[in-house]
Parts: structure tokens; C-alpha cells; sequence
């Protein structure tokens, strides 16, 4: 349930009225400085206290290996509002948009993947109606670029350090990101920094608290994003914990593995959640978000609420 945001305080009640939608009424959400990095934009945001954000993967787009031609973006179109409309009717707090599909991903990615995903989210728009997020991955700018042109409040991605994965040497710059974000008008945008990115390990020889701690003061992060190892793989609570004692007033994000079995110990430590997998039918990456499984999680995590 969204209480409306007026009503909202630094303690959430989120018994209110189920009908407000926050993302649709601009003009009663309660402004949130660009300078506050604490947990109550989250708050702010999503109207509850430890939101849950669901995925909605879309499928393989043109440019990526495994595109269908033959059915083409329409059919991409079609399914991502299907997605949509079953995250909410489970009841998720928000939606992160991502080309999930894309593999293997590019950390440079060709345009016709952005404007592939700004026309599905303009196509689907008038069916989201709770706060959203884009991620096209693993491209930060053209992750800020399509946040920008769609509205979106938020974006997920791998902003800082040199990482060794899957996808060769991973490297970022997040000085000439922040600038970037800035030029197109694009600094109300949330960044979630990924700090333990999928299938990657940092190069530096730093413990994970040092990394915390520096990315905090250097790079003003507005939450960290833990992960394990793949989409849908369980988050070491003992390395969520590491990043939640060295965040100070930084929101820290439980980024994968989420389900509504291990959903109580994960955010007992984190402030939110970005579940996909968990969500879909059988609780497989391929497949489509099954309703009963959203319900499910919510119904744990408003428990705890």
C-alpha cells in the first residue's frame, strides 16, 4: 500500500491509501535535495521503508545475438508491458527497466540499444505506474542518457573502480560520468552504484570496506548495490553487512538473489531490494514474472515493515 507522500515522514506508514500513485502525482511528492544521500529518499521515493523494486528484463533487442527478426520489437513491446502490469499486480514498490537479455553485454553499448528501450518504455509508459529505473547494460552514460529521456528516477550501474569479468577489463570513470549527467540535465537521476558487480572481481588490492568508505567520500554515491555472483544469485549477507557498516547514511541495495525465504535476513541488514529472478515463473531467469511469486515476496517483506 503507498500512503500518500505528504503524509510521509522519516517513519513510513505504509497502511494508508492504497490508490496513491507517487510516480503520476508530481506535484505532492515531497522534494528531495540532490545533496542528501541518506535513506529517506528511498523513503521519499517509494513511500515505504525497505522498498522492493522488481525487474522487468526485456527481451534480446536488435543488435543483440539472439533478436528475433522475425517477430521484432513490437513483440518486445507487448511482453515488457505484460511484465509490468504483473510486478504491479503483485505489488512491487518500483520497476527497474533492463536489457537483461542483451548477452553477453557490452560495457560500450551500440545506440540502437538505448533508443531500442527508450521506444519500448514510450510504448508502455501509460501502463507504470509506481516510480522506475532504467539499466542498460553495462553502459553508464547511455544509462543516464535513457533515464533522462524517459523520466526515469533512477539508475543502477557500475560506476567506479577496474574490474576483471566475464566481459574482459571493466573500467569506469565516474568523474567524467557525474559531469555527463550534469550536461544533459540529467542530475535529479538516483545512481546506484554496483560496488560487487556480477561475475567480476575489483583489481585493486582493497578490502571491501575501504572500497565502501572511499566510493562514499569520493564519488557520493546516492545508494550501493551488492550482488552476487549472477542475475538471480544469492547476496553473501556477510559482504551486504560489510558494505551496510561502511555506508554511513548511504542506502545499501540487496541486488540479487532475493526470495521470499531468505527476503527477512537480507533486509534486516539492506534498505531495499532489486529482485527479478525470484520473481518469475518456477523462479527461472528465462522465464515470465508470475504474480503469485510477487504476492508472495511482498507479502514477507510488508511483515516487516
Amino acid at each position: 500500500m503507498r500512503p500518500d507522500p505528504a503524509s510521509v515522514s522519516a517513519s513510513v506508514n505504509p497502511t494508508t491509501n492504497p490508490s496513491h500513485n507517487p510516480r503520476h502525482h508530481p506535484s505532492t511528492t515531497p522534494y528531495v535535495s540532490k545533496g542528501s544521500t541518506s535513506v529517506s529518499w528511498l523513503s521519499d521515493l517509494f513511500c515505504v521503508t525497505k522498498p522492493v523494486i522488481g525487474m522487468c528484463h526485456l527481451s534480446p533487442l536488435p543488435g543483440d545475438p539472439s533478436y528475433d527478426r522475425g517477430r521484432g520489437v513490437r513483440a518486445i513491446v507487448a511482453h515488457a508491458r505484460r511484465e509490468v502490469e504483473s510486478l504491479q499486480e503483485g505489488g512491487v514498490d518500483g520497476i527497474l527497466i533492463s536489457n537483461e537479455f542483451s548477452l553477453p553485454y557490452l560495457t560500450k553499448t551500440e545506440p540502437i540499444t538505448a533508443v531500442t528501450m527508450a521506444r519500448i518504455i514510450g510504448e508502455i509508459n501509460d501502463a507504470i505506474e509506481v516510480p522506475f529505473g532504467v539499466n542498460v547494460l553495462w553502459d553508464a552514460t547511455a544509462s543516464i542518457d535513457l533515464a533522462v529521456a524517459t523520466d526515469a528516477k533512477f539508475v543502477r550501474e557500475v560506476f567506479t573502480g577496474v574490474y576483471a569479468g566475464d566481459f574482459g577489463l571493466w573500467n569506469t570513470n565516474v568523474g567524467q560520468t557525474a559531469r555527463h549527467r550534469l550536461a544533459v540535465s540529467g542530475d535529479d537521476v538516483r545512481l546506484l552504484f554496483n560496488i560487487v558487480p556480477e561475475a567480476a572481481n575489483y583489481l585493486a588490492g582493497r578490502d571491501l570496506a575501504s572500497v565502501t568508505r572511499s566510493t562514499v567520500f569520493n564519488c557520493v554515491p546516492d545508494a550501493l548495490c551488492v550482488s552476487g555472483l549472477t542475475a538471480g544469485a544469492p547476496t553473501d549477507n556477510s559482504v551486504l553487512k560489510v558494505v551496510k557498516d561502511n555506508a554511513g547514511d548511504v542506502p545499501v541495495i540487496v541486488n540479487t538473489g532475493v526470495r521470499a525465504e531468505t527476503a527477512e535476513p537480507s533486509l534486516r541488514i539492506a534498505d531495499a531490494a532489486i529482485v527479478g529472478t525470484a520473481l518469475k515463473r518456477d523462479g527461472i531467469f528465462e522465464n515470465t514474472v508470475d504474480v503469485a511469486r510477487v504476492i508472495e515476496l511482498m507479502d514477507v517483506v510488508r511483515s516487516m515493515r
